[in-house]
């Protein structure tokens, strides 16, 4: 008998249906249940990523394989186990649905003590002990975990958590430790879950297995094929009325089509509409051309507070195509603070260049004022669209560098003055609108290179579009989930190529917005 034939043997044997119609039941796991353990136990496994759509018996399957753990084939003298979620509610679940598993089957309740009050059971013939942890609760990471299960990863906006990397990097002094992550996958891509499960597909490391259960994107996101592509229990334990009733109603109201698909699809989707779609970002991936950088530049300047994220973002066209040039400034201290809060690894950005970190707290705007000076000089122009927000600042840092500019009051078509020449450019309806129409024109006709640069591509998965009662488009950060600075830049800065690159011809004709 192999190790996962173990493991679903004493699962059948000793654990009981904690809940539903059939509670108290023998346990009987389905075939597919069966495959992700036999993939999980049967060769050497350091993480175990399970995804799949709601409401498949994920919190269950969880709870059989943490008391396989605690005090069944699978545990280990001594050992330390842990759930983590990101609230407390989510790691009571697991615990409770463990706890009633407990008290159904006589031959658990006899050897596993349960304590409600701390969410922990105790196996104190193997010396084994579990407790739920939770990311919202203050917890003493002083452990030395042999088994992990992490509920709900996806959850976890941006690509770091703290509970997450406490426990994982806890785990070096066991042997042969186990973690499990089940959970319907993230809304973005930059997301911790998508990250993991993005390398977990290139199969880098053969001791880290990925059960995805995912609609593919070319199916109908209503048809039962979808359905079932996400959801193993469809039309089994999984109640195929309720769901097909779901989808029909996602597809009545549109706005509530990106929540179905990511809780009932298992797809990589934004709760909010997101501005650009993920397919159309990558497409446009390719490799910038740093030889389109020697002639005429726009640009668009998204300053910050003097704490948070300045994005300046360049493009210059080659051979029919926009080539993408972003750069990034925080303030160097507090970042490691900054990264947590945002959900965004600032620090590793910085360390391999693609973000500049500016000394002391705030960011002192003398560095993106020289910075801008050398562009300048190394192209034969420069033209910049600006937020009026703290721009006194920079051009306060250009006086005092010597460097002489033109301000222009509003984008319009017209022959550029040589040299430096900024425009201003608001973020609300008035001039937004043009500037996201650009943008998404090339980006849908391939007319884009960005190079996948990591912050930039963060901002574009983070922006989220609201529009007005005329149905014209400005990007909203209240409802984005995370910074979107670059891709506020990128879009003024194309709005600022096309309308000083096209002739009065063009862009009358519709070139600025055609898609």
């Amino acid at each position: 008998m192999t190790e996962g034939e173990r493991v679903i043997r004493w699962i059948e044997k000793y654990c009981r249906i904690p809940e539903g119609k059939d509670v108290g039941k023998p346990v009987v796991l389905r075939e597919w249940q069966r495959d992700v353990l036999r993939g999980i136990y049967d060769t050497p496994t350091r993480l175990a990523i399970i995804s799949f759509g709601r409401k498949n018996g994920k919190t269950a399957l969880s709870a059989f394989l943490l008391l396989a753990h605690l005090c069944g084939p699978k545990s280990k003298y001594n050992g330390q186990l842990y759930s983590a979620a990101q609230a407390r509610d989510q790691a009571a679940l697991l615990f409770n649905l463990a706890a009633k598993v407990v008290r159904l089957s006589p031959e658990l309740d006899a050897v596993v003590k349960i304590h409600d009050s701390g969410k922990m059971l105790a196996c104190p013939e193997r010396g084994t002990g579990y407790e739920a942890l939770s990311a919202d609760a203050k917890t003493n990471f002083g452990k030395s975990p042999t088994f992990i299960c992490h509920d709900e990863l996806g959850q976890v906006k941006g690509p770091r958590s703290q509970l997450y990397e406490s426990l994982e990097t806890a785990t070096g002094a066991q042997e042969s430790p186990l973690s499990i992550v089940i959970s319907t996958q993230s809304p973005t891509p930059g997301d911790l879950l998508s990250v993991l499960i993005d390398d977990a597909k290139t199969k880098a490391d053969p001791k880290v297995k990925l059960f995805l259960f995912t609609a593919p994107e070319e199916l109908d996101p209503f048809s039962d094929e979808a359905i079932r592509a996400a959801n193993p229990a469809f039309g089994d334990f999984l109640n195929e009325v309720e769901v097909r009733g779901q989808a029909e109603s996602a597809r009545r109201m549109p706005a509530r089509e990106a929540a179905y698909r990511n809780l009932v699809l298992n797809q990589r989707i934004n709760m909010h509409s997101p501005f650009l779609a993920r397919p159309v970002w990558e497409s446009c991936g390719g490799a910038v051309d740093e030889d389109a950088f020697r002639g005429a530049l726009y640009a668009g300047l998204d300053l910050s507070g003097r704490n948070d994220l300045t994005a300046f973002v360049v493009v210059a066209q080659r051979d029919g195509k926009w080539h993408v040039r972003p750069e990034f400034w925080c303030p160097e201290a507090g970042i490691e603070e900054r990264s947590r809060r945002d959900r965004a690894p600032y620090d590793l950005w910085h360390q391999q260049g693609f973000l500049h970190a500016t000394p002391g707290a705030s960011i002192d705007f003398s560095f993106v004022a020289q910075r801008l000076t050398e562009i300048a000089s190394e192209s034969e122009s420069l033209c910049i669209a600006f937020d009026r927000w703290r721009m006194d600042y920079l051009t306060a840092e250009l006086t005092k560098l010597g460097v002489p500019f033109t301000v222009l009051a509003k984008m319009e078509v017209q022959p550029l003055p040589e040299g430096l020449v900024l425009v201003r450019h608001g973020q609300g309806f008035q001039d937004m609108p043009p500037a996201l129409d650009a943008l998404e024109a090339e980006l849908l006709n391939g007319r884009l290179r960005h190079g996948s640069h990591p912050v930039l591509t963060w901002c574009a998965a983070n922006a989220v579009a609201e529009r007005n009662a005329a149905g014209e488009r400005k990007l909203e950060k209240s409802k984005s989930t995370g910074r979107i600075d670059g891709i506020v830049a990128l879009a003024m800065a194309m709005r600022c190529a096309l309308t000083y690159s096209l002739t009065p011809m063009e862009y009358a004709a519709g070139r600025l917005i055609t898609l």
